[in-house]
């Protein structure tokens, strides 16, 4: 309308403003908002919450006798807080109106409600005075709004309230640092006052954008650090020039001064805290709500109708949402109430719940990681006298618990009144399986060429099935047990050994890395070799327990025995863990994370980037030493662990450059530089083409952008380098994630240690802890092809396991599949991105020889530059002869590709350690023990290889330029594939 019109006489009668205002804001705008928006019922006015706290308010010690009355009578007051705008929820922030209410507690009496209660309520915003005087006018101007629905031409015609509510808009810092005052007048005693609440942190006025920005600043400063305000009085001294119905004027400071009464101190907390923002929520405000010596002036219309409006809304809202109408007599408590230390053992877990062996060709053992982060070993460790790889060990232990599920001790500690025996079973049914093609459980298994039976001619399935029988150890045995009764097609094959130690912990070793086909064939593909056997394996760890001589309940693991590590400090960008943990909260066996802690969820995926240069030339460049993409310096840590706003978005800039499936699609710059579960060649059409991290994890980098996060870096604690550093409550959990952390997740095709049946719930009996087949299952029986509606019936392959079921999966023989996997395909766009698996199976690396030229100061410093660029091939061993060849060199000479260790570095140019490739043996031609007539014929889609024994390699020419855009690895799709969502 172009202008206002009056409000109709019998709309606006005296005495009535109670009455309307709570007609129109309650029962026409609250009750509309109830009934058509989701639950809860929100209040009438400051809908938009930023935080709840809670704190104490302290008495002065100076304040005068006179004023010591009803809340002021007593030296502290717990408080609870709800700070608050008076926006809808999804309104930006800045530009609103800022309030905050304090319910204190401890004020016994009948207050001017005329409630027996025990609370007091002082309810402020953060603006000197309101943008009209009196309730009549109040009236008008929600009339214009709430019934006209037109606020502009009341304004037009009103400019003083036009210029207050301009000037009513929400400070650019913070809650904790904006000044709040009560508006109206209120007693105290016999006088008439008013209050301030003033922050001891000075404002700073900085423009922020965010439209939650005000909420996350209030969450991250409380968790930082403790506030404080002083709530001031105003006496008045001058009626006038302080009016008490005329709530438009200020009572001016020149007359009068504030004076401070008492000190609000809001400690260092988690507001996030799960109940703390639904409890305040829940808490009603009414300036009323006070002893009488502090009521509101009568003469106030506004304070009178206030009363009621407050009153009516507050029923509205609580009946609608359930909750008591009373006001609470008792705070929440701050701290939940403690729980009584149990220190009786109940039942015992096996920890780690997945632990992880892997093979070598070496009799000699290291054990594997027991913390996530673990002291590189010495170089030289990893290899034997002879230069042969050592099997990493898995090593396991039985905790006490008690019926909360919390560890009490460790049983196997060679206490006298445990004993433990441990029962291990091994199998390796990879032979007698299907087939990989491509992940079972992602839409483009559809067009993938079908999942069939691994030898199929063979009609004793038994006899493809490696499956010796279990072994045990004992009080005071100390092994080994070997697993060496099982068979291949009648020849035996050893899967490893189980040994225990002094303190009865079991160690398993898997098998020497010996792969074979009987019938002397060559293998021919990556993942399925007909004939062929490894001996990698899998199976369940249980243990029967007695403490004090009674026998406990035992929660079992399992172990996997994989492939080398050939970069054993090096994890990929998402884990194993990640993995499964993300499957575990979608199933709703875990919570979801709330803040992510900075040193602990969003820093290690920038270090896992960094880390990748290690082992590939990509990410040397864009996230090693010095790269393009600088996360894990400390500049670029002070600035990125940072929740101040001034660096939101260089945080979002990082979170944007993730891919995101959604929005990506098959991109390949989109970060980590890994190809995914569809991966081909020529790229497909689908988002699977590549990989992204957990949703779990995108989510922490979207809370982490946007600043809600703890800022936690400077005061980190080192991460503990060894098991015994951990608290002994948290060592089984730590066990568990040191396994998987070390563990790869992308991409399964089919992946390295595990594959894709690992992200079905159905495989968990609880959260990282595999579901055992009951005793004497048998799995349904097998049908010529595995289909994705097949896998998932009930009881099927995504159920309890048996021995032999994880590994079943995965690549025969392993190490096809290993040398397989590269980086760079596409050379046209990277030549070493995106990659496969570096941080298990490296691309490209340091040699000793340009790292002795790094570590030589007396070389010219560009020298020392460029050999601490120069990458070379890791898959040099293997020769450049063809892809047949390269792969069966795999098979037979493994070991003498080399691992990467951590050596010093000089420091000041460099890095102060740098990681190394130790050995790398070329593997001559007499060295290939396989035949001309034992090698099938060497052509892969279609396209020859150039694989022929005996032919003399060309001088200069590397084992990377074998072309490999012919392989069955990457032509999963032979008829096509249709775009993918």
């Amino acid at each position: 309308m172009d202008k206002e019109l009056p409000v109709p006489p019998c709309f606006n009668t005296p005495d009535t403003e109670t009455q309307r205002l709570t007609e129109m804001f309650v029962q026409i705008g609250q009750a509309r908002r109830t009934r058509t928006n989701p639950p809860p019922a929100e209040r009438a006015v400051f809908r938009k919450l930023h935080g709840v706290a809670h704190g104490v308010l302290e008495r002065h010690a100076d304040l005068p006798e006179a004023w010591r009355q009803g809340l002021f009578a007593h030296e502290r007051l717990d408080a609870w807080m709800r700070f608050s705008s008076d926006a809808a929820p999804t309104d930006p922030d800045l530009g609103s109106t800022l309030g905050i209410g304090l319910k204190l507690f401890g004020v016994p009496g009948q207050n001017a409600l005329g409630e027996d209660g025990g609370t007091a309520d002082l309810i402020l915003q953060n603006a000197p005075r309101f943008f009209v005087d009196t309730a009549r006018d109040m009236v008008e101007f929600t009339y214009a709004g709430v019934v006209q629905r037109d606020y502009t031409a009341f304004l037009a015609a009103h400019p003083t309230t036009n210029d207050i509510l301009n000037a009513m808009m929400a400070p650019r810092g913070s809650v904790l640092t904006s000044t709040y005052w009560a508006i109206l007048p209120f007693h105290l005693g016999d006088e008439l006052i008013k209050y301030r609440l003033t922050p001891e942190t000075a404002p700073q006025d900085i423009p922020d954008d965010g439209p939650d920005y005000l909420a996350t600043d209030l969450t991250n400063r409380l968790a930082q650090r403790e506030y404080r305000f002083t709530l001031e009085v105003q006496r008045r001294s001058n009626p006038d020039v302080m009016p008490l119905d005329a709530a438009t004027v200020e009572w001016p400071e020149s007359e009068s001064p504030f004076v401070p009464a008492a000190t609000l101190i809001i400690p260092r907390q988690q507001i996030d805290e799960p109940g703390q923002a639904a409890y305040g929520q829940g808490l009603s405000f009414n300036i009323w709500r006070v002893p009488p010596p502090n009521r509101p002036s009568e003469a106030s219309s506004i304070a009178v109708v206030r009363r009621g409006v407050y009153a009516a809304g507050a029923q509205l809202r609580h009946r609608a949402n359930g909750q008591p109408l009373q006001d609470p007599a008792e705070p929440r408590p701050v701290q939940a109430e403690p729980v009584q230390a149990d220190d009786c053992v109940v039942q015992a877990v096996i920890y780690p719940s997945i632990g992880v062996a892997r093979v070598g060709n070496s009799e000699e053992f290291f054990v594997g990681p027991e913390v996530p982060d673990p002291e590189p070993l010495a170089p030289g460790s990893y290899r034997d006298g002879q230069k042969r790889l050592k099997r990493q060990a898995a090593r396991f232990r039985v905790y006490g618990c008690n019926a909360r599920g919390e560890i009490v001790r460790e049983l196997s500690g060679g206490h006298d009144d445990v004993e433990i025996e441990w029962t291990v079973q091994l199998a390796n049914t990879k032979a007698a399986w299907y087939g990989f093609q491509l992940a079972l459980d992602i839409p483009e298994a559809n067009y993938a060429p079908p999942t069939t039976l691994r030898n199929p001619g063979v009609a004793d399935r038994a006899t493809l099935a490696i499956t010796p029988q279990p072994r045990r150890l004992g009080r005071g045995e100390a092994g080994p047990q070997r697993f060496d009764d099982g068979a291949f097609r009648g020849v035996p094959v050893y899967l490893g050994e189980i040994r225990q130690d002094e303190q009865a912990r079991l160690t398993v070793l898997g098998g020497l890395g010996v792969s074979s086909n009987p019938d002397g064939a060559a293998a021919i593909t990556f993942a399925n070799n007909e004939g062929w056997h490894d001996d990698v394996s899998d199976g369940p760890v249980t243990a029967t327990v007695r403490v004090n001589g009674l026998d406990v309940q035992v929660t079992p693991a399992w172990v996997v025995v994989a492939p080398p590590n050939y970069g054993p400090q090096r994890k990929s960008v998402r884990t194993m863990w990640d993995l499964m943990r993300d499957v575990a909260i979608k199933a709703g066996q875990l919570s979801a994370p709330g803040r992510p802690s900075f040193t602990a969820d969003i820093l290690p995926i920038f270090e896992r980037m960094a880390g990748l240069q290690w082992v590939n030339a990509g990410f040397a460049a864009g996230f090693g030493w010095q790269g393009a993409f600088d996360l894990t310096s400390p500049e670029a840590i002070a600035r990125l662990g940072s929740d101040n706003p001034a660096f939101r978005e260089q945080r979002r800039v990082v979170a944007n450059s993730f891919r995101d499936f959604s929005r990506d699609a098959q991109s390949p710059v989109p970060w980590p530089w890994l190809y995914g579960d569809a991966m081909n060649i020529p790229p497909a059409p689908t988002p699977r083409q590549n990989a992204a991290l957990s949703d779990c994890q995108m989510a922490m980098l979207d809370a982490w952008a946007e600043g809600n996060f703890d800022a936690d870096h400077a005061d980190a604690r080192p991460r503990p380098t060894h098991i015994d550093d951990v608290p002994l409550r948290e060592q089984g959990d730590t066990l568990t994630r040191a396994a998987l952390d070390f563990c790869l997740a992308d991409a399964f095709h089919p992946g390295c240690e595990m594959t894709w049946p690992v992200r079905s719930a159905s495989m968990y009996m609880a959260p990282f802890r595999f579901r055992h087949a009951p005793a004497g299952w048998r799995e349904p029986a097998q049908s010529e092809v595995l289909t994705p509606d097949s896998v998932t019936i009930p009881n099927g392959p995504l159920a309890g396991q048996l021995p032999g079921g994880i590994t079943r999966w995965m690549a025969v023989p392993w190490q096809t599949d290993t040398s397989s996997c590269r980086s760079g395909y596409t050379p046209s766009y990277d030549p070493y991105a995106p990659s496969f698996w570096p941080a298990r199976v490296p691309n490209q690396v340091l040699s000793l020889a340009n790292y002795e030229i790094v570590m030589d100061e007396s070389r010219p410093l560009d020298e020392r530059r460029k050999a601490f660029a120069n990458r070379e091939a890791w898959i040099e061993p293997l020769g450049a002869d063809g892809y047949t060849h390269q792969i069966n060199n795999m098979i037979q000479h493994f070991d003498f590709l080399g691992v990467v260790e951590v050596r010093p570095g000089p420091g000041g140019e460099f890095p102060e350690h740098i990681e190394v490739q130790d050995e790398a043996r070329l593997i001559t031609p007499e060295e290939e023990t396989y035949t001309v007539s034992a090698v099938s014929p060497d052509v892969l889609g279609g396209h020859p290889t150039g694989s022929a024994v005996g032919v003399t390699r060309r001088a200069g020419r590397s084992a990377a330029d074998v072309d490999l855009s012919g392989i069955e690895l990457v032509n999963r799709f032979p008829n096509g594939l249709p775009p993918q969502r």
